[in-house]
């Protein structure tokens, strides 16, 4: 079944505020939390499957835990949604159905609705990736990390580089024109050559947006505590520098620290969460914030463990905490300043709707500190700001 965009809702009464506050534009995320096998290097909440997923238990409580969230959507219609993991293409195209119908009988789609999938080689197939077409779902994100088969071991990934091609090319075929390739750099091992290769093979395929992003060690994964030998500083930064004009020949823009894309391919759900946009996070381990009339924001996360999250007699909702106005600054620039071209100035005040003197002082602050643009129209980091963009944010804190 196609699940078609749905006209769409007005705004409530009340969902703009005289100080400017505006009520934003509202995404979905839904966290599927099963891998094949899981990554060293991955902090996710993302589990190994079993011989057997429960697909339709699990659907059953996304969709009631989708219902408990209804009243904080306050009228307005879904831009965009995402789902993430885990590896969600382990999914039948089936259960998938049953999901996006069951969301569409509970909220309004946008007419221009992004319905993204991520997927990894190796978990799909032609007639699964046709079918996935055909539900309505318009956008993939293929987890590559790398076509090298030494890099991918060194990952721990289940593919390999001739089913990172066949998976890109698979969606093409499906019908996917827009689709994204996610792949890593500064791996063990890598020189610039190396890293390039990667990146020409991954050009080759024809993606119209690229995440192209440094590994980092994380806590709490393997890799923490049996670190891999990683490129020192100074070929990481020829890495990245090597890497970025080679992108921006083949016409591709940064338009966010680790997000580069053909004109009019931006990925619409991750620059709702850049410019400060609502989401609702639906399964186990998912996150979510929301405003209301009142310019309240919240921070909603949920239930963790997926046997916790599928318990008859477990709440769905795992805690929330409202962000205090001294808090929101920081949590607005945090996001909004990873885009390169930045965001206009009064979108501060629509979305936190604090009054922009407010950040006046640590505006001129980072200014003075070659970290923020001077121009009054924008609030934008300088090229120096986006390489200390954590000693920008230093100036936002509370």
């Amino acid at each position: 079944m196609s699940h078609r965009p749905s006209p769409p809702a007005p705004l409530p009464e009340g969902g703009e505020r005289k100080g400017g506050f505006q009520l934003p534009p509202l995404a979905l995320y839904v966290h599927i939390p099963w891998c094949v096998r899981k990554c060293p290097y991955c902090d996710f909440n993302s589990h190994a499957a079993g011989p057997e997923l429960p697909e339709d238990a699990y659907v059953e409580a996304l969709l009631a835990d989708l219902e408990a969230d209804l009243p904080a959507v306050h009228g307005r219609e879904l831009v965009s949604i995402f789902l993430g993991g885990g590896t969600p293409s382990l999914f039948s195209a089936r259960a998938l159905d049953r999901l996006l119908h069951g969301v569409n009988q509970r909220l309004t789609f946008a007419r221009d609705i992004e319905i993204t999938l991520e997927a990894n080689p190796g978990t799909f197939e032609q007639a699964k990736f046709a079918d996935y077409r055909r539900l309505g779902i318009n956008r993939l994100s293929i987890g590559v990390q790398s076509f090298q088969t030494a890099q991918l071991q060194a990952l721990g990934r289940i593919h390999d580089g001739n089913e990172a091609i066949r998976a890109a090319e698979m969606a093409r075929c499906a019908g996917f024109d827009n689709f994204n390739l996610d792949l890593m750099h500064g791996l063990p091992g890598q020189d610039v050559a190396g890293a390039l290769a990667d990146l020409r093979q991954a050009l080759a395929l024809g993606p119209t947006h690229l995440s192209w992003y440094q590994l980092t060690l994380e806590p709490n994964t393997l890799f923490w505590s049996q670190p891999p030998e990683i490129p020192e500083d100074d070929l990481l930064w020829d890495i990245q520098e090597a890497g970025q004009a080679l992108l921006a020949a083949e016409g591709f823009v940064q338009y966010e620290t680790s997000a580069y894309a053909r004109d009019g391919r931006r990925a619409r759900h991750n620059l709702n969460y850049w410019t400060f946009g609502d989401f609702l996070g639906i399964g186990a381990g998912a996150h979510a914030k929301l405003s209301d009339p009142a310019a309240r924001i919240r921070r909603i996360w949920k239930t963790r463990l997926p046997k916790d999250y599928l318990a008859p007699d477990k709440r769905f909702q795992a805690g929330e905490r409202l962000l205090e106005p001294d808090e929101l600054p920081f949590e607005f620039m945090m996001n909004a300043l990873r885009l390169t071209e930045g965001v206009p100035v009064e979108l501060f005040s629509a979305r936190t709707d604090l009054p922009l003197a407010s950040i006046a002082e640590p505006c001129a602050a980072a200014r003075d500190a070659g970290l923020l643009e001077m121009d009054p129209r924008v609030l934008r980091a300088t090229a120096r700001g986006q390489l200390f963009l954590n000693d920008l944010l230093q100036h936002f804190l509370p």
